[in-house]
């Protein structure tokens, strides 16, 4: 149904795989016209509580199909308008990743390169096996950021960090990856997608309102001030506590049941 992508959803757990192993999970516009319809009919699936994001064979992504670029180009399709275009319909799928109201995890294996990289930045959190590779690679092109990398990144390292990476478009590991704060945890590259999915299923027995709020707010957190953060945290607050899950989880208290999910991601 989805060229280029394998999705399957268990417990409430969604799992979207970009499928190109062949070409290292390269994006090209079949691929990325797939996320956009897979993403606006996951909107309307309420029995999905999370969203992980991985790649198959080994690899997460290697960035943008260079191949269909090239074509576009002998076809005489390389005009500033057409690439504009390519960029803008694009957005549409950072735009639902960074504001899908539940969270969204990246498994990383491999490599994750330029827009690769980009679409794993656009996760809430983002896991790496402890061989990935990831390269800000627009710079050896001589192109700009795109994947919405200019809003994600200095989020993530800060305004200097993200400066040095895309001005040398270098390679970096896993290690260096997380010591920055690009990365949450690291893992052998057999266990980091299972790590993903045991985050996964255990957040997706938290409350999803409270989940969606505390999401959304801190999105926009860096952008406000603090009186607008204030209102946020009021008036979530009052929606949340209004929840039967809210309901539910005062009261296993009270019976001293312990809260209906734990951290860390595992069962006893």
């Amino acid at each position: 149904m989805y060229e280029g992508l394998q999705y399957e959803m268990s417990d409430g757990v969604g799992t979207i795989t970009l499928d190109r192993p062949q070409y290292k999970n390269a994006i090209d516009i079949p691929m990325r016209s797939s996320l956009r319809e897979l993403l606006r009919a996951l909107r309307q699936e309420r029995e999905l509580k999370v969203l992980v994001l991985t790649g198959a064979g080994g690899n997460f992504c290697s960035g943008g199909d260079l191949n269909a670029l090239r074509n576009s180009a002998a076809a005489g399709e390389a005009t500033a308008p057409g690439r504009r275009q390519r960029l803008v319909d694009l957005h549409d799928v950072v735009a639902s990743l960074v504001e899908f109201d539940r969270p969204v995890i990246a498994a990383v294996e491999g490599v994750a390169y330029g827009a690769g990289l980009g679409l794993a930045m656009t996760a809430d959190l983002v896991l790496a096996a402890d061989d990935a590779r990831f390269c800000m690679a627009f710079g050896r092109l001589g192109a700009v950021a795109d994947f919405g990398t200019f809003y994600t990144l200095p989020r993530l390292v800060g305004v200097q960090r993200a400066k040095e990476l895309l001005f040398s478009a270098r390679e970096f590991g896993a290690a260096e990856a997380r010591a920055m704060g690009l990365v949450l945890e690291t893992h052998p590259a057999s266990q980091v997608q299972e790590r993903a999915r045991a985050i996964a299923r255990c957040l997706a027995e938290a409350s999803p309102v409270a989940l969606s709020i505390t999401k959304r707010a801190l999105n926009v957190s860096l952008r406000s001030d603090l009186q607008t953060m204030l209102m946020l945290e009021s008036d979530g607050q009052g929606v949340a506590m209004s929840t039967d899950y809210h309901t539910m989880a005062l009261q296993r208290f009270f019976d001293k049941k312990g809260p209906p999910f734990q951290w860390p991601a595992q069962r006893p």
